[in-house]
C-alpha cells in the first residue's frame, strides 16, 4: 500500500503543479479578449484567430483544471445526500463513483479522443472560419485532459482505501487553515505583483 500512496503523491504533485499554472490561462484569455473587443470597437478590425484563442484557453482551463478540481475535493458533489453519511460510507460512495462512473467515461473519452487528435495532427487542420488557428493543440487538449483526470481518479481511489485503512487523512475534512482557490489565486498574484515591483 505504502507505494500506491506515493504513486498517489505523485500523482497529486503532478496535477497541483498543471493545475496552479492553468489558472494564468484564466487571466490571458480576459486579457484576449479585452484586446479583442477594444481593437473591434475603436478601429472595427477583427479576427476569428482571437474568438478561437480564447476558446483554446477556455478549454485548456477547463480540460487541465479539472483534475486538480478533484484533486482539491472542489468538484460537484451531492452533499445533500452524502453530506448525511458517516466519511467511511462517502469513502465507499467515492469509490464506487470512481469505479463505476468516473474511470470507465474518462478512459472513453480519452480512448475516443486520440485519433481524433492524430489525425488533425497529421493533416494539419486549419480551422474553417477564415483566419481561423490551427485545430491539432485544441484537439490534444481533450485527450491531455482526460488522461489527467484518470491518474486523479486513481490517486483519489488510493487515498479512499488508504483513508478506510487509517493511512491516509480523511479526504472530507478540510485541512485548518486551508485556502481556498480563490485565496491562493489572490495570494499568487500578489506575489507575482510583488515580484515584478521589485524588478
Amino acid at each position: 500500500m505504502e507505494s500506491l500512496l506515493k504513486l498517489s503523491r505523485l500523482i497529486d504533485g503532478l496535477n497541483t503543479r498543471i493545475g496552479k499554472s492553468v489558472i494564468w490561462l484564466v487571466l490571458i484569455a480576459v486579457l484576449v479578449s479585452s484586446i479583442n473587443a477594444i481593437v473591434r470597437k475603436a478601429f472595427n478590425l477583427s479576427s476569428n484567430a482571437f474568438l478561437e484563442l480564447q476558446w483554446y484557453l477556455f478549454a485548456g482551463v477547463f480540460l487541465l483544471g479539472a483534475p486538480y478540481t478533484f484533486l482539491r475535493n472542489e468538484h460537484v458533489r451531492i452533499d445533500v445526500v452524502a453530506g448525511r453519511f458517516s466519511h467511511r460510507t462517502q469513502a465507499w460512495i467515492d469509490i464506487f463513483g470512481i469505479v463505476f462512473f468516473l474511470l470507465p467515461m474518462a478512459l472513453m473519452v480519452l480512448r475516443l479522443s486520440w485519433p481524433v487528435f492524430v489525425l488533425s495532427f497529421e493533416t494539419k487542420e486549419m480551422s474553417s472560419n477564415a483566419g481561423g488557428l490551427i485545430v491539432w493543440p485544441a484537439r490534444l487538449l481533450i485527450p491531455v485532459g482526460f488522461g489527467l483526470l484518470v491518474l486523479q481518479g486513481l490517486s483519489e481511489l488510493i487515498k479512499r482505501f488508504g483513508f478506510l485503512k487509517g493511512l491516509t487523512p480523511n479526504p472530507f475534512v478540510k485541512e485548518e487553515g486551508a485556502k481556498s482557490a480563490e485565496e491562493e489565486l489572490a495570494e499568487a498574484i500578489r506575489k507575482r505583483a510583488g515580484k515584478q515591483g521589485d524588478n
